[in-house]
This record gives structure tokens, C-alpha cells and sequence, in this order.
């Protein structure tokens, strides 16, 4: 299962150390080269011989050896594997990661690596509990760092919960997973989706917008590209980084976004998570529009083009998937059905957007998913989390 895969596992301290051993000597039945790399805390529970025995290689310890450095060995070691695996990983080595600490062999490697990096914490459960962990951990995931999730029961320390290291056939299941995961599930699909707000001019100064920020569907663009997704993002005007993978093309107007929406056809899906303006005015006034005394100005507006239901019917270029969003302030899921029905798309994902709700602009979302077999209520999550079980549905709804 894991023939030719290199594997960098770093041992840091605590009891659970033990655990890595087994660890080693179960990922290279499966056909993986490990190499160890012992911290200073590891080495307090295993001794580098008791590593360099189970894999048949030198056990890595000291930053500064004579002979090891001579050659660069930590960036040589950074480099020469498929993936570092971190088992356990201490609350310390956790916090020195995001700090970006490079003050041991470990760390120097994590930060010198350009490789995938999974991590197998184990802790005393207050502290997996802490917010300062979990703060840590959410800020390494957002570095892309997978995390194999630690088990619960009876510590080291005599406390019970959460914080042991997880069990080695969980682990060793968790990395060949990660292997088997190189052809995603998306690979070969193109899909566009629009995110953002578009800004309709009335004149030189002025123009028809509303609150969006376009986080949910910038996050929604970078989870489909992880999933192996040539992804197209049409962005109205946002002050966002682009997704990793994402090609992006800027757009202003809603018919500047519906003329990049139809020249990126074709595509397997379309998700539109854009929120257009459904009006602009009927003529650009060259010039700033100036106070009277004779009142308000005579501003005439027009209605802007359909971007969703276009998509939802095209004669030509239909995508097999056709995703909306519906941004309601009231009887959001009935408006919302109602919507799906008006535009023919295949699924509408609804989310509350009144001030109360703190979702327009802010980085949880409370979505329910509304298609052809009912509606799938999620609990609030970050905008993150809703984008990757989106994409995960989406792969699903194309496997099917």
C-alpha cells in the first residue's frame, strides 16, 4: 500500500513516544522508507538506537552535528520525503510550528520543507482543550498541516479525556489514506464560481453595491481546487488573496461577470456564490451627479442579467451541476425553495443574512443545502469548513 513512499516521522515527547515505534515498524510492512527524527523530549521515553534499530536508518537528533551539517543534512532531510509525520506532536511543538521556531532539528525541518506535513497530537486533555491549542491547531490547518485526531480515555497524567495519541492502526490508516488521496476526487472537472459583490456606477464617485465579502466564495474556489479541480473564479471587486490553484479573473459590473462566466464555458459545474446586484442605473452619468434644490436626481434603474438562471439555462453549455446561493433575511428556506424552482438550478444553498446573524462580511456561515431530495440543514461553521463539505458534495453528486 505504501511501496516507494518516503515518510519523515518526528518523535516528540511524552509517554505516547512509545507508540512511534510500533508506528515505524507498521508503516514499513506496507512497503514505506521511515526515517526518524527524535526531539529532546523524545529522547527522554526512546533512545535514538531503539529508533535507528526499527528503521534500519540513522535516528536524526542534533541540529548541529559536525557530520550530519556538513552536508546541509536538515534541509536534505526536509526534502527527501513524501510526507513528514509528527507522532506525537506536543502542545510545545504545535505552538513552535506556528511561530514559525526553528530552534531544534525539528523545527528547523518543518519550516526548511516545502512537503506535506501530518500531525498526531497527544496532550493532557485541559491542555488539548485550551484555547490557545485550538487557536494553534485551526492556524496550521489553514497552513494546509492534516491532522490525525487523538483519541480519549485514560492519560498518562491519570486524568480521563480527550489527548491521547491516536491508536497506531489509526495512524497508519490515516497516512495511507493521505496517499491514496493524489488522484482527487475533482481531477479533470472545471468548475467556475463567482464570489464577491459586483459595483454598478451611477456616476464617477457612486455606485448600486451591497455588504458582501466574497470570503465564503473565495473559500468554496480553494477547497474545489484542492480536491483536484481546474477552478475558475470570477471575482467581483474584493480585497482577497486567490486560492491556491485558482485562476481568477477580476470583474467589476454584473455583465462584465455574465460575459467571464460565458467565455470560461465550458464546465462541469457552476457555482454561484456572487451576490449581483439585482439593479443598476439605466445610464452612466459621465459626470458626478450634483445637489439641487430641484430634489433627487432622476436616477432610473434597470434590471441586471440573470447570471444563475442563464447558467441553469443554457441551451449550449449547461453544467452538469448548476450550485446558487440564496441570501435571505426571512423565511429563508421557503424563499429559498422557491428560488431553486424560479431559476432551475440543481441545488440552492440558503443562509440567513440579517444584521443579527453576523454571517454578511463575517467568517461563520449557517447554510441549508435545498435540492431535489429535501434539505439538508449544517450547523454554523467557518466559512472554510461549509466550502469543504460543499466540495465534498459536489465530488459526490459528480461521482454519482
Amino acid at each position: 500500500m505504501l511501496t516507494g513512499k518516503r515518510i519523515l516521522l518526528i518523535i516528540g515527547g511524552g509517554i505516547a513516544a512509545y507508540k512511534s515505534l510500533d508506528l515505524a515498524r507498521r508503516l514499513m510492512e506496507r512497503g514505506a522508507t521511515v526515517r526518524g527524527v527524535l526531539t529532546a523530549g523524545g529522547q527522554e521515553f526512546i533512545t535514538p538506537l531503539s529508533v535507528a534499530s526499527l528503521t534500519g536508518d540513522q535516528c536524526y537528533t542534533d541540529l548541529f552535528s559536525l557530520k550530519d551539517e556538513a552536508e546541509m543534512g536538515h534541509i536534505r532531510l526536509s526534502r527527501e520525503a513524501d510526507l513528514i509525520l509528527i507522532a506525537p506532536a506536543t502542545a510545545d511543538l504545535m505552538a513552535k510550528m506556528v511561530a514559525g521556531l526553528a530552534n531544534d532539528l525539528a523545527t528547523t525541518i518543518l519550516l526548511a520543507s516545502d512537503k506535506p506535513v501530518m500531525v498526531a497530537p497527544a496532550m493532557n486533555a485541559q491542555m488539548w482543550a485550551h484555547p490557545a491549542t485550538k487557536r494553534n491547531m485551526a492556524t496550521l490547518k489553514k497552513d494546509g498541516v492534516s491532522f490525525i485526531e487523538p483519541g480519549s480515555g485514560m492519560l498518562a497524567c491519570g486524568e480521563v479525556g480527550p489527548g491521547r495519541l491516536a491508536e497506531v492502526p489509526d495512524m497508519v490508516e490515516a497516512v495511507i489514506d493521505f496517499f491514496h488521496a493524489d488522484i482527487q476526487p475533482l481531477t479533470g472537472k472545471h468548475i467556475v464560481v463567482t464570489a464577491g459583490p459586483t459595483h454598478e456606477p451611477i456616476d464617477p464617485v457612486r455606485y448600486i453595491a451591497n455588504r458582501s465579502s466574497g470570503t465564503q466564495g473565495f473559500a468554496i474556489a480553494g477547497a474545489l481546487a484542492s480536491l483536484g479541480a481546474k477552478v475558475t473564479l470570477v471575482a467581483g471587486p474584493v480585497a482577497l488573496e486567490t486560492p491556491v490553484g485558482v485562476n481568477r479573473i477580476d470583474v467589476e459590473t454584473a455583465l462584465e461577470m455574465q460575459g467571464a462566466v460565458e467565455a470560461a464555458l465550458p464546465a462541469d459545474v457552476a457555482v454561484c456564490v456572487a451576490a449581483v446586484a439585482d439593479w443598476r442605473a439605466d445610464c452612466d452619468h459621465g459626470q458626478k451627479l450634483k445637489k439641487s434644490k430641484g430634489g433627487l436626481p432622476d436616477l432610473k434603474l434597470t434590471e441586471n442579467p440573470d447570471i444563475l438562471a442563464g447558467l441553469s439555462k443554457h441551451i449550449e453549455k449547461r453544467p452538469t451541476l448548476v450550485v446558487g446561493f440564496a441570501a435571505e433575511t426571512e423565511n429563508v428556506i421557503d424563499y429559498a425553495a422557491a428560488k431553486r424552482e424560479r431559476k432551475g438550478c440543481d441545488i440552492i444553498v440558503a443562509n440567513d443574512v440579517s444584521h443579527a446573524t453576523g454571517i454578511m462580511g463575517g467568517h461563520e456561515n449557517e447554510v441549508h443545502i435545498i435540492s431535489d431530495k429535501g434539505v439538508e440543514s449544517w450547523p454554523k461553521l467557518s466559512k472554510t469548513e461549509v466550502a469543504v463539505k460543499l466540495a465534498l458534495k459536489i465530488a459526490e453528486y459528480l461521482g454519482k
